[in-house]
């Protein structure tokens, strides 16, 4: 049996939200925490785009929110620590990328290793990237759907914790298959969450098993 390499604390948590758009999976999120399916708070989103929906809805619910403009650093690097300057200061458990258009450093993952999560739109490892949901159409796949996975600085390349299937149907279209995926997504994002605040999240290797409750 591989070594485990991370077990996920228990306790109740502190999540940062990082986002670029309307946040849908941050709102997913945001209900779980709000109805105690999460032991956790929302500590701070933080987003690239002043505009962003997600980010002026947070505003709307009274989170503590911050605006980082790219235009104000001179490297993706000088950026990034400023993030993980925001995150350390309100004392982060867990960082949940919900629709963050930008690629990590590895200088982030790296301080915060297991500690960040993001949801992508296809059954990972097939079809990493963008426009994943026309991939899957294109390759003629029967199946795709969303992974929750740990970040590592390879992108979309982290250990795999939760995984849902979505058929694919021969009329599909990009925007109706992502539709019908971002509602799985609505559903095993707040459930890994959830997992991780609940002790049960084992890392061994590059493989995650899920543990039994008081295991």
């Amino acid at each position: 049996m591989d070594e485990v390499v991370f077990r996920s604390p228990r306790r109740k948590g502190r999540i940062a939200v990082f986002l670029s758009g309307r946040g849908s999976n941050f709102t997913a999120i945001r209900e779980a925490v709000e109805r105690g399916a999460i032991d956790g708070e929302i500590a701070l989103v933080l987003s690239n785009k002043a505009d962003a929906p997600g980010l002026l809805k947070a505003r709307e619910w009274g989170l503590e929110t911050v605006f980082l403009d790219p235009k104000l650093f001179a490297s993706r690097e000088d950026y990034d620590r400023a993030g993980v300057g925001e995150v350390e200061k309100r004392r982060v458990d867990l960082i949940v990328l919900a629709g963050y258009m930008r690629v990590l450093t590895p200088g982030l993952c790296d301080a915060f290793k297991y500690r960040i999560v993001n949801i992508h739109p296809a059954l990972l490892p097939s079809f990493p990237g963008l426009h994943v949901q026309q991939k899957a159409i294109d390759w003629g796949v029967r199946f795709s759907g969303c992974t929750v996975h740990f970040v590592a600085a390879e992108v979309d390349m982290g250990p795999i914790i939760l995984q849902a299937a979505v058929p694919v149907r021969p009329d599909d279209t990009e925007d109706t298959l992502a539709a019908r995926i971002l509602v799985e997504e609505h559903k095993i994002y707040p459930e890994a969450v959830r997992l991780y605040f609940e002790g049960r999240i084992e890392v061994r290797g590059r493989r995650v098993f899920i543990l039994e409750p008081g295991a």
